[in-house]
């Protein structure tokens, strides 16, 4: 594990809409101290999905707070049932957390940033946001978003960040130009970015473009944003000869735990690649929801994330792990 991971039992405090398709969710801990936790830090939730237990993880809001953990939740139209089980939570509902994490490596000793989000990416941002602001740095949160009616906590950071903020609503005819925007900053700028993952590659490129360094670059992204969307698909196991579909709501990671495959995982985000196997046919197209291979990499197709990354058609994989091997 990269972190350690400490779970605790949790209710649901409040909710409240925060537009047509967003919830802001307040968890309190049973055992609850309000600590300053890292900038840009999420929890993972346990949730029910069909009767069957997993884990979700959602950005907290903000900086830390006595009355508990915000979290907002998207209802997702592909989702794999995580949003729809949070959306279903009233006040006082039990829940299991974890304790909070932050996956954001950012110098934060750097003065000049720009944060970039997409939809429902302002959530770890909004922190962000607050913490540069107080500590005096220079900065710019640029919103992106369908509308300004979609655009949670909009209220909010007109009013923290003034002039600070520039929103870019589709439906008004407005969208952010990254390699503009990349090109005005100063040399030891910083990008925070949370969005979609076309949205990512375009940032990235711009990024790039724009002959900045990578490592400037830090980001987060959604497991469930893909290019095409998500339809049943099989996966093949070599060597056992074993075919399983796996259904547009769960991931391959998960049939394939299901079905008694040794599988290691770790931040089942796409992120980490721990869960990474070997893609040895393919009869269709893979999409790579994984923001762990590079895209040179992706196009090879020669290996999958399952915890992320799905399929049209068939994908035949080799785990490397061998039931014969385990018993010596």
């Amino acid at each position: 594990m990269r972190f350690e991971e400490i779970w605790g039992p949790a209710t649901v405090v409040a909710t409240r809409d925060l537009g047509p398709r967003i919830r802001e969710i307040l968890i309190r801990p049973d055992q609850f101290s309000p600590a300053a936790y890292p900038v840009g830090s999420h929890i993972k939730v346990g949730v029910s999905i069909d009767g069957r237990p997993d884990v979700r993880s959602y950005s907290l809001i903000g900086e830390a707070s006595p009355d508990g953990y915000r979290i907002a939740v998207r209802l997702a139209e592909d989702s794999r049932g995580g949003s729809r089980y949070m959306w279903s939570l009233e006040q006082g509902a039990r829940l299991s957390i974890a304790a909070p994490a932050s996956l954001f490596a950012v110098d934060w000793q750097r003065r000049d940033f720009c944060l970039v989000a997409g939809g429902i990416g302002i959530t770890p941002l909004v922190g962000a946001a607050q913490a540069l602001k107080r500590r005096e740095a220079h900065f710019t949160l640029h919103y992106a978003v369908r509308s300004r009616r979609d655009a949670a906590y909009l209220d909010e950071l007109e009013s923290l960040l003034g002039d600070r903020l520039a929103v870019y609503a589709g439906d008004e005819g407005q969208r952010i130009d990254l390699t503009e925007t990349f090109s005005r900053l100063l040399p030891q700028a910083v990008a925070l970015f949370c969005g979609p993952m076309r949205m990512l590659e375009a940032a990235q490129s711009a990024w790039a473009a724009c002959g900045r360094p990578m490592a400037d670059f830090c980001y987060e992204t959604f497991g469930s944003s893909g290019q095409f969307a998500a339809e049943p698909f099989r996966v093949r196991v070599k060597d056992t000869g074993a075919e399983l579909v796996v259904p547009r709501d769960r991931s391959m990671l998960d049939v394939l735990c299901e079905a008694g495959h040794d599988m290691i995982s770790d931040c089942k985000r796409g992120e980490c690649g721990v869960c990474a196997v070997d893609v040895v046919d393919l009869d269709g197209r893979i999409d790579h929801r994984d923001v762990f291979f590079s895209d040179a990499q992706k196009r090879e197709n020669r290996k999958i994330c399952p915890c992320v990354s799905r399929a049209e058609g068939v994908v035949t994989i080799d785990t490397l792990l061998r039931p014969d091997a385990q018993r010596h």
